[in-house]
């Protein structure tokens, strides 16, 4: 599948169509009082909200799998350290609304902090917590990459190495004297840019925000692949040593599209918080990392939107399975994962793409057809 095919007129025209119902949702939510047939509830602009951002995540992942050959493990980490910059902004905004009614937030007074570490310097500013939003995993994306790049190090030990990185973050803050909460992390958030947090109206304009900034992401990400540096990106995936051969140096390009995805997971995290209301370190956990991968194989990797049906799809699913049968929701999603792998290996982008040619006339036959 290429990228113009899937990026076809009927392609863009579906694309618009789902964003114009899903920009539509949080009007329908303002507009309609509840028991009306077009009222959209809360919970579901919260959730489609969430699920947004978790397709943000994996059309990240899927430039560097999908499109470079890169498989990483880890990638729950840039998330959760963009939701955790965005994080500690919302906690400097609760002010004296806490419990103990100071400077501090709630969890450094009961731990007995005095003051603020020296990293939260300026965050109580909402430009500069989003500018850590985009710095912070995409410096750790860089310094991490360029050592394994410049190694070497490909495949299953790149994986490896990916999902040991988030395990180490994981653990690091999970430890109270961190200064991030610790295993609750942070929640209870107030306000943002002043506005309520809670109050429908933020609400909505978060959701928009996370549409917007989606739909942006598949712009830029379609921009590269169809551009001489997504050529070269598929060179690496394809054919390394034979790039090598030609005069390229894969490092720089490696190195650009592994940290470009890290920001873009990043943001995704910082827009998550907002709208679920926590940020803790179980999000940096190696099963977050594996789910986007199995949102980008179950969607078809390689194609960029879909990831974006696949993380609507299987956290639709999560979302279903956890309220009906909650213990069986890990068997139902390694149960996904197989029977994808097995009989679907370019996803559900693939399989409409073969249905599709199955249903089409062949050459000759249309060409017959249009010289009657």
């Amino acid at each position: 599948m290429t990228p113009s095919s899937l990026f076809s007129k009927p392609a863009w025209t579906g694309i618009v169509v789902c964003a114009i119902v899903l920009a539509l949702l949080p009007v329908c939510n303002l507009a309609f009082p509840e028991g009306s047939a077009l009222h959209v509830s809360s919970y579901t602009i919260a959730l489609v909200g969430k699920f947004m951002c978790y397709a943000m995540a994996a059309l990240a992942l899927d430039l560097v799998w999908g499109y470079t050959g890169i498989l990483s493990l880890g990638h729950g980490v840039f998330f959760a350290l963009g939701g955790y910059a965005h994080g500690m902004y919302l906690m400097r905004a609760i002010g004296h609304d806490g419990v103990y009614q100071s400077d501090l937030p709630d969890f450094m007074v009961f731990l007995n902090w005095k003051a603020y570490p020296w990293y939260w310097w300026m965050t109580e500013h909402f430009w500069f917590a989003m500018l850590l939003v985009v710095l912070v995993p995409g410096l750790l994306a860089f310094v991490f990459g360029y050592f394994a790049f410049r190694s070497r190090i490909k495949g299953v030990y790149f994986s490896i190495i990916t999902q040991a990185m988030t395990f180490a973050f994981m653990l690091l803050f999970f430890r109270n004297d961190t200064g991030f909460g610790g295993n609750n992390g942070f929640t209870d958030f107030k306000r943002i840019l002043g506005f309520t947090i809670t109050a429908p109206g933020t609400k909505a304009a978060l959701y928009l925000a996370t549409l917007a900034l989606l739909l942006g992401a598949l712009l830029l990400c379609r921009l590269i692949v169809t551009s001489k540096l997504g050529r070269v990106l598929q060179g690496v995936r394809d054919s390394e040593s034979r790039l090598m051969f030609i005069g390229y140096n894969p490092l720089w390009f490696k190195l650009f599209v592994w940290t470009l995805s890290a920001v873009i997971c990043g943001v995704a995290g910082a827009l998550y918080v907002p709208q679920v209301g926590i940020i803790n370190p179980s999000e940096m956990s190696p099963a977050n990392s594996i789910e986007m991968v199995i949102w980008a194989a179950v969607g078809g990797r390689g194609t960029l939107l879909g990831p974006i049906i696949g993380a609507f799809t299987v956290n639709g699913l999560k979302s279903w399975f956890t309220a009906a049968f909650p213990d069986l929701w890990l068997y139902a999603l390694g149960l996904i994962f197989i029977l994808v792998t097995l009989f679907l290996p370019q996803g559900i982008l693939g399989l409409a793409q073969k249905l599709k040619k199955r249903d089409a006339p062949p050459a000759g036959e249309a060409a017959s057809k249009e010289a009657a």
